[in-house]
């Protein structure tokens, strides 16, 4: 491993042990589907895909006991974020989908010593047209920040295309939490912010993995932190939505390592 600006430049070895984390973390997200419907509890999904990962993949769920500096240790193996939650929302019973609801599901697989991170919003039987649309452009917010990657490009260029694409659809970006390089390490640098000015931030090298994972609200940017220490929610309580890949940057452009048969189809 070769570090540029404290970035991980990813041997070819590296890279065929990512591309296999990252496809399990795609795949566990496809057994999960058929699961996520109206009646089921967040606290049974996660047991779903535990023991999916454990029993059948031979993975390490890489949130579980999961403790950076600050934070009392994940408690789950996936993260689920109902409706108007931005993100890290804590599996639990007391939580039952509903008709209506939107959820993301946060999954981070550590294989062979290398982490795979992609989420998914699922909309839980019938969801109002606003729903959908948030869940739409929140998606093509994300493949906007994949499309400009290549190297030479600079991470700003990121930010600034899905802020862009947010903002002018009535939306806002959560500007707390980032993407962020990942391998070795569940977080590792680049700090890949989903908003910014073009041309600014470190520039993209061939070799480098990072998360695309943008955070959109309905409503206003602001956050506030649930008592659990780790449930993140919209200030005023509007809806928001997040879709996460993990992206690796080649020679001429970009290869998504968290594809799978039910990744769904770039818009």
């Amino acid at each position: 491993q070769r570090a540029a600006m404290s970035v991980i430049i990813k041997t070819a070895d590296e890279i065929e042990k990512m591309r296999i984390a990252c496809r399990l973390a795609a795949e566990v997200l496809d057994h999960v589907t058929p699961y996520v419907m109206p009646g089921v509890t967040t606290g049974e999904l996660d047991r779903i895909c535990h023991d999916y990962m454990v029993n059948v993949q031979g993975c390490i769920p890489a949130p579980l006991n999961y403790a950076p500096p600050g934070y009392t240790p994940y408690p789950k193996s996936i993260c689920t974020s109902v409706n108007h939650q931005v993100c890290h929302g804590v599996p639990n019973e007391k939580v039952i989908l509903k008709k209506g609801d939107i959820v993301n599901l946060d999954i981070t697989v550590i294989k062979d010593g290398y982490h795979g991170d992609t989420s998914r919003m699922f909309l839980v039987g019938e969801c109002t047209p606003q729903a959908r649309r948030l869940v739409r452009v929140t998606y093509e917010c994300m493949w906007k920040g994949i499309d400009v990657v290549r190297p030479g490009a600079h991470l700003g260029d990121i930010g600034h295309v899905i802020q862009q694409y947010a903002e002018n659809a009535g939306y806002s970006v959560v500007q707390e939490f980032c993407g962020h390089g990942i391998g070795l390490k569940f977080h590792e640098e680049p700090q890949v912010l989903h908003y910014g000015r073009a041309g600014t931030g470190p520039e993209l090298k061939e070799g480098m993995i990072f998360t695309i994972e943008p955070m959109i609200n309905a409503g206003k940017r602001f956050i506030k932190m649930k008592p659990d220490g780790w449930t993140v929610e919209t200030k005023d309580r509007s809806l928001s939505a997040q879709w996460e890949h993990t992206i690796l940057v080649t020679a001429d452009g970009y290869e998504i390592l968290t594809l799978s048969e039910g990744t769904p189809a770039r818009p």
